[in-house]
């Protein structure tokens, strides 16, 4: 199943044109009636696209038809970035326009070449889409208007996935502790217990509830949990297995030293190894592996979970488990704590009878039955239970296809601005852990987040859309780590139907022998132990590429040949995303500035770049660019404001100052982390000038002596974090007259809501200013290893979570606990005057503190109170 979706591509494309037909921009650069043409083409196409891809499933032609009107759409949202990026260029000339320096910085932008090679492109790409509309008429489409429901998504999504995933196996889970608590066969210390299944039906889930098992707990001394997934590698394995059991990543030893780390682990101690999603169907690399297990206390046991019988046989030294569908009425279980709010169900026995036919159809699969749940859910419409019910797609053969057919009827039924941002999760590898936060900013790198107004931020419209997929189960294993932050993971079955829907546009390069070909536009380098990447020659086509990721598969820095750069940032002219990651560059290609539609730009963990080249600030498109980590890196000069789409920066110098008149100047600014500054003595003074930012953290920046006196203009400012800056002193009144003194002091940070402030040795007494302003807006406050620390803030209204831990000089919380009535936890660690207080204050009057849901002191739970 390899459709090509292109109806959501054509839907954002045709806004932006409509724009440019409309807009001066358009009239500018005499492209106006070109657009309403291409507007107008598009339309008629775009009325009969619902129709031509769900017809594509039997006509091979059309679905090659459909794929070729893709490669038209992208290259037309090329064009229209180029004209985006032109007008940035004009945009920097004319606030600057009394430099000489700025007009011949960006000298090489000629108008009259720009319009003459635009209006050559548009023509082209008018002549093929003419094509493309003669040939629609060959397949008899008709106009489909998309009436898919679109679901409400108030309940949480972080807890309800486990207790679902658990309906109906009990009796297997009581098979498999039989299994794991026999003492073994005799004849090897460790015996491997393989659980076969397809996928979906929940062997991760099941397997969960038996190592979290307090009879497992008991009889094994050490568990380790690895998921293997498609990548059988020895070395990979062993730094895993090792991390698992020790929490240490040792990704710079070799094998022959993490064998003997193994060994030396499990000859202690009678372990449980799971080894979760294994494909290895080669017998030689699975011996390598087991003869390193096995040298263990006897009674040891490994779990293998798989969803072929080969492996299985493989591995197993005791009988396979084959691990079956849910019984129908398990399924309905699921089905309605997915569809229905709790109760809903008994009110609508007519749909209730419509859900029976639609989890029949699932096949005892939990995944399909609880995705079809979800896209239901607050919905009491009988007209769209049906719909679903006699959906066409469960007509395909279901040999191949049946649990991603089910999945695809849910995928169909995504709003438009959801389903291009769930298959671009396909880029990435399988089973990796998603962060809400990072994954937000590559849908942003695409552009595929949408703003409809100028007071929408494009951040928390990504984050909109994260809880949205994890109300229709799009995601699992999630955990909320604060308000709009998650990690989680996509189903392997999941990353299949966004890797189909794709069609042959990622690409994982895992060796040299792999040809990227035009249809690909994202790059993702997996290379296993490659001390150099220089792979040019397997590259014929580049330059239709959008990402390039270079992604280390152990953790270890992989070489990449600066021949490889060059040609990159030659070729790929038309790269949204370029990731280098801890990839030993040494030198950033002088001609970066040519990567014009570049918004993503990681060079993080490259400690031997010292300098960027001056072109880099050509990058007016770039929303997001990291330096951490580059350690050697001289100066981010001045030039740094032209960047002036930059919402994200990311900083790591060793400069002494950092200079007015730069970051200061950034007014898209939204995120400003300055991390490893180890040379850093103050900021740069007009830092409050970011009205826009967000969030600032500046963090182990050991000489730091202050904070700029603007700091207290960011009115904009919602998360502030200071860490390990042990020369930092908080009062902003030193160096101030009595004038200054006071109208410094009377700025605002009327919108912060979170402050954590760690290891900060200066700081005895709590700086009332930090959060004068924000006492009604502050919900969380961490205060870490401040080991001089006497005494916390008053009057924090709205304040709901508190963590105070390592100090030790602290003896008493806020007098008015009781009036901090939005207090839901209270965390309290390495404070033993304070933690000794707090019991004799609990033990005396627990009514001071009623409203506090968990209470945590020392690592022990005083209280813990449900809603």
């Amino acid at each position: 199943m390899a459709e090509t979706i292109v109806s959501v591509i054509a839907e954002v494309l045709l806004g932006k044109l409509f724009s440019l037909a409309s807009n001066e921009i358009g009239l500018a650069w005499g492209v106006q009636k070109d657009a309403q043409e291409l507007v107008d083409t598009l339309t008629t196409i775009k009325a009969v696209l619902l129709d031509a891809e769900d017809k594509q499933i039997h006509n091979e032609k059309l679905k090659v038809w459909l794929g070729k009107l893709k490669e038209i759409c992208y290259d037309v949202e090329d064009v229209l970035d180029e004209i985006e990026v032109e007008g940035l260029h004009k945009q920097v000339l004319n606030s600057q326009s009394s430099t000489r320096k700025v007009c011949h910085f960006f000298s090489s932008s000629n108008p009259i070449v720009f319009r003459f090679t635009l209006e050559h492109k548009i023509k082209k790409i008018k002549k093929r889409l003419a094509k493309i509309v003669v040939n629609k008429d060959n397949f008899n489409l008709t106009e489909k208007v998309d009436s898919n429901h679109v679901i409400g998504w108030e309940r949480e999504t972080h807890s309800f996935v486990h207790a679902s995933d658990v309906i109906g196996r009990d009796k297997d889970k009581e098979e498999i502790m039989k299994l794991l608590l026999h003492p073994g066969n005799g004849h090897e210390n460790a015996s491997v217990i393989p659980i076969v299944g397809i996928g979906g039906l929940g062997k991760t889930t099941l397997v969960k509830l038996v190592y979290n098992d307090k009879m497992v707990e008991e009889y094994f001394t050490l568990k380790m949990w690895v998921c293997v997934s498609d990548e059988f590698v020895l070395k990979k394995l062993l730094i895993d297995i090792i991390q698992s059991a020790t929490g240490q990543k040792n990704i710079h030893e070799n094998i022959d030293r993490l064998q003997r780390i193994l060994r030396d682990i499990l000859s202690h101690e009678k372990y449980l190894l799971v080894l979760d999603d294994v494909w290895n169907e080669d017998y030689g690399l699975w011996v390598e592996l087991r003869n390193l297990l096995i040298e263990c206390v006897s009674g040891s046991k490994i779990i293998v979970t798989t969803r072929s019988d080969r492996v299985a046989s493989i591995v197993g030294t005791v009988t396979t488990y084959k691990l079956e569908g849910l019984s129908l009425d398990d399924c309905l279980l699921v089905f309605v704590k997915y569809a229905f709010k709790e109760g809903q169900e008994k009110q609508h026995p007519n749909l209730m009878e419509i859900g029976i036919e639609i989890v029949k159809k699932c096949g005892g699969v939990p995944l399909a039955v609880r995705v079809l749940g979800s896209l239901l859910y607050s919905s009491t419409s009988e007209q769209d239970w049906k719909n679903l019910r006699d959906n066409e797609i469960w007509k395909l053969d279901k040999k191949e296809n049946g649990i991603l057919n089910a999945l695809r009827i849910s995928y169909n039924h995504l709003p438009p601005h959801l389903k291009q941002c769930f298959v671009y999760c396909s880029i990435f590898p399988k089973d990796i852990e998603f962060t809400s936060i990072h994954l937000v900013r590559f849908w942003m790198a695409h552009g595929l987040l949408q703003s409809h107004n100028e007071n929408q931020d494009l951040e928390n419209i990504g984050k909109q859309y994260v809880k949205e997929l994890m109300s229709r189960s799009f995601f699992q294993d999630i955990v909320q780590l604060h308000e709009n932050l998650y990690t989680f993971k996509i189903h392997d079955l999941m990353q299949d139907l966004a890797t189909s829907l794709m069609r042959n546009e990622c690409l994982i390069v895992k060796s040299t022998n792999q040809i990227c070909t035009k249809s690909h536009r994202h790059l993702l380098f997996y290379f296993i132990d490659a001390p150099i990447i220089d792979v040019p020659n397997i590259l014929p086509n580049l330059g239709h590429l959008r990402s390039i990721t270079f992604y280390p598969i152990t953790g270890e820095s992989t070489g990449i040949s600066q021949s490889f750069l060059e040609l990159i940032v030659s070729r790929c002219k038309f790269l949204r995303m370029l990731n280098l990651f801890s990839s030993n560059i040494e030198v950033v290609p002088k001609k970066i500035g040519n990567l014009k539609h570049l918004r993503y730009l990681y060079l993080g963990y490259n400690p031997k770049i010292k300098e960027l080249p001056s072109s880099i600030y050509k990058l007016q498109n770039l929303q997001y660019l990291s330096l951490l980590g580059c350690e050697e890196l001289k100066a981010l000069t001045r030039d740094v404001k032209y960047l002036i789409s930059l919402r994200r920066l990311v900083l790591t110098t060793i400069q002494k100052h950092l200079p007015n008149n730069g970051i200061g100047c950034l007014n898209s600014l939204r995120h400003l982390w300055i991390c490893k500054c180890n040379n850093l003595e103050y900021l740069f003074e007009d830092i409050g000038c970011l009205k826009g930012l967000r969030s600032l953290w500046i963090t182990e920046c050991p000489r730091l002596i202050s904070l700029p006196h603007g700091v207290r203009n960011l009115s904009s400012l919602e998360e502030l974090g200071l860490r390990s800056c042990k020369r930092l002193n908080l009062d902003l009144s030193i160096g101030l007259d009595k004038q200054d003194n006071h109208d410094e002091l009377n700025s605002t940070w009327p919108h912060l809501r979170y402050l954590r402030i760690t290891e900060l040795p200066q700081l005895v007494e709590f700086p009332q200013w930090l959060i004068q302003c924000s006492t009604n807006t502050l919900e969380g406050l961490e205060i870490l290893n401040c080991s001089n620390l006497k005494a916390l803030p008053e009057s924090m209204e709205k304040l709901q979570f508190l963590g105070i831990e390592k100090c030790p000089k602290l003896s008493s919380l806020p007098k008015n606990m009781d009036r901090l009535i939005a207090l839901r936890e209270l965390i309290i660690r390495g404070c033993p005057k304070l933690s000794e207080r707090c019991e004799q204050e609990i033990g005396e009057d627990w009514s001071k503190i009623a409203h506090i849901l968990r209470i945590t002191l020392e690592g022990k739970m005083i209280k813990s109170t449900e809603n």
